[in-house]
């Protein structure tokens, strides 16, 4: 499969030294539709697209922390079948070694390992099961930010296959993560969370026998909220494959298929349903609500209206002694005048009886 290289990720000489071994360092959309890619995922990501200085036919894809993802156009001279898809590139520092113990432990290469101006040395392989990823040694890459994974970018890197313990022996081969949790969910199976120095990367899982395609890569994005991503998306023509759900210690997640038929994930953090919920609901409806509680609870209704009866009384009760009060200073005041404007009269009065 031929592809683009990816960007230098704005770093200089001396960050050559960064770790990137088994880091998801680069993500790329290979479509049949760069100009709907570019105001898709512009609109559910927040990104900012812009051309490559090196290649203006080559689309980056900016967050706020920098460019996290390219968008190029599938070329014509591959079949008409490969459709839309997002390949992930990890990181490691000799890629040539790595795509040999790649072919030793049952994967293939696609294509390369090559030399790509401006990016690094790549190669594009195929694990066992048949899912598609590349290998970078990129000419510049930033070190991990700590904490939250920031908005726009890719904060989960998901693997559906038909042997997720064979899936995970061979990625741990070639780049050393570690097994961080197993999940049991049931009927889905066991959901392998792999990661290194304690850092979660992803997870691996069994795709169930009734979703089409062959084994992939799905990554997911950062955003503000989960369930207005999944609406934008559905409301530019995505088809919806996984609605807005909590996710056990991630937030909430929803997958959908971008119009031109490449799968994507968006991914809120902290953010639950009840929490969601709360945020959509306008706030008009409260009285509403509180007025259908007291329809169902009049027992609780009773007491409440006798505290509103006693109060209005103590209000009333005070009204009347506050008034009392002014009327006895008024009339208090009237005696004094009446009183005082009639002295003379009352002395000669006096006067007279002596």
């Amino acid at each position: 499969m031929i592809t683009h290289p990816i960007v230098p990720l704005n770093g200089d000489p001396t960050m050559e030294a960064v770790d990137v071994r088994g880091k998801f360092v680069w993500h790329q959309l290979m479509t049949r539709d760069v100009p709907g890619a570019k105001d898709f995922y512009s609109r559910l990501a927040g990104w900012k697209a812009l051309p490559w200085p090196l290649d203006p036919a080559y689309t980056v894809c900016h967050a706020e922390i920098g460019p996290v993802a390219g968008i190029m156009e599938i070329p014509s001279d591959m079949s008409s079948d490969v459709s839309s898809h997002w390949l992930q590139y990890i990181g490691t520092r000799d890629v040539d070694s790595t795509a040999q113990a790649a072919v030793r432990a049952g994967g293939s290469i696609v294509k390369g390992p090559g030399e790509m101006q401006g990016a690094g040395r790549y190669a594009v392989l195929k694990d066992p099961q048949g899912a598609l990823f590349a290998i970078i040694d990129p000419e510049n890459a930033k070190p991990d930010v700590a904490g939250t994974t920031p908005l726009g970018a890719f904060s989960w890197h998901e693997l559906a296959t038909s042997d997720n313990e064979a899936a995970f022996a061979f990625y741990s081969g070639l780049f050393g993560w570690d097994a961080m949790e197993r999940m049991d969910m049931g009927p889905l199976g066991i959901y392998l969370i792999f990661g290194e120095k304690g850092v979660q990367r992803g997870g691996i899982f069994i795709k169930p026998a009734e979703n089409p395609g062959p084994p992939s890569w799905l990554p997911y994005v950062h955003v503000p909220n989960a369930d207005e991503g999944y609406a934008v998306a559905l409301s530019k023509g995505a088809k919806g494959t996984v609605p807005p759900m909590d996710v056990p210690k991630g937030g909430r997640i929803a997958n959908v298929i971008d119009p031109a038929g490449a799968s994507f994930a968006v991914h809120s953090m902290g953010v639950s349903a009840p929490a969601a919920a709360k945020a959509a609901k306008p706030k008009a409806a409260a009285p509403a609500k509180a007025k259908a509680k007291a329809k169902a609870s009049p027992k609780k209704a009773a007491p409440a209206k006798k505290k509103v009866v006693r109060a209005a009384k103590r209000v009333a009760k005070k009204a009347k002694k506050g008034l009392k009060k002014l009327v006895k200073a008024a009339s208090k005041r009237f005696r004094a005048a009446k009183k005082k404007s009639a002295p003379r009269k009352k002395a000669k009065t006096v006067r007279r009886k002596k």
